[in-house]
């Protein structure tokens, strides 16, 4: 898998939703998810910690089950911790709230798992976010974003709808942004870092590097060579990107092509003394 780092591909406008959205949640990470600070000062994962992070998942998360049959769970984590039969555990009750499930596919955008999670996405939403916030304007970028988002978690839940598990992350979502740089930007060359022994700079075209990401995300969420990919809902990737595609292809006609890529060094143009 390569990792991009930059676009050569320079905005006219600032991208100040795609701002707002990274600041955004980066904030609910930071401020909201129980156990972050605890990770941040060194604390530990304790039990009382994880029996928080369930019950908040459980609240805010999109959750397949209820999306398709728009209702509750019987009994839902409270965040306390008690004793059973079994030891220690997080207690379970009637859920104490009014929960919807369309709200909570929004809510569930804004939430990670962890650092690793939050700073993959982001970095794919700074790279090629801006591009495309640039080409819709910042309005229907923004429903644009929400969009792909709600398509990803429905198309997700409808083929499973039996889970229980929850569903977070912004990267249904991203993955519409990437679509749209598919289609709008196909030639728009991309630095990439290659993990090869050490990691080797590229600068490949768009096409490549989208293409083989869509190409991984399309195989891992058919089950094929990959073991435990239970945690990464890979079909809600797959489903945004699609999204992403099919609502930019009529921007495509009126698109200004990338500039010429002529002798580029991680974006900052070079002269040759000859």
């Amino acid at each position: 898998m390569v990792i991009p780092v930059h676009d050569v591909n320079p905005a006219r406008r600032t991208p100040w939703v795609t701002y707002a959205l990274i600041a955004a949640n980066f904030a609910v990470f930071v401020f909201l998810t129980p156990g972050v600070v605890g990770s941040l000062t060194g604390g530990g994962g304790g039990l009382a910690e994880l029996c928080g992070l369930q019950a908040f998942l459980d609240r805010y998360a999109a959750v397949p089950q209820e999306l398709i049959h728009h209702h509750m769970p019987r009994l839902v984590p409270t965040g306390e911790t008690g004793v059973g039969p079994q030891g220690p555990g997080c207690v379970v009750a009637p859920p104490a709230y009014d929960k919807s499930p369309e709200l909570s596919v929004l809510t569930a955008m804004f939430l990670h798992g962890g650092w690793l999670h939050l700073l993959g996405n982001m970095l794919f939403l700074w790279i090629f976010g801006n591009n495309i916030e640039d080409r819709m304007g910042h309005v229907r970028y923004l429903l644009f974003y929400l969009v792909c988002g709600y398509a990803a978690a429905y198309v997700f839940a409808l083929a499973d709808s039996g889970s229980g598990e929850p569903l977070i992350g912004a990267s249904g979502a991203i993955a519409g942004v990437l679509g749209a740089y598919l289609v709008l930007y196909p030639r728009a060359r991309v630095w990439v870092l290659v993990p090869f022994l050490i990691f080797l700079p590229l600068r490949l075209p768009a096409w490549i590097v989208l293409g083989l990401w869509f190409v991984l995300q399309a195989v891992y969420s058919s089950g094929a060579g990959v073991t435990g990919a239970g945690t990464v809902a890979y079909l809600a990737h797959v489903a945004g990107f699609v999204a992403g595609m099919l609502i930019a292809w009529p921007l495509k006609p009126g698109t200004p092509p990338p500039p010429e890529p002529g002798g580029v060094l991680f974006g900052r143009q070079t002269r040759r003394s000859w």
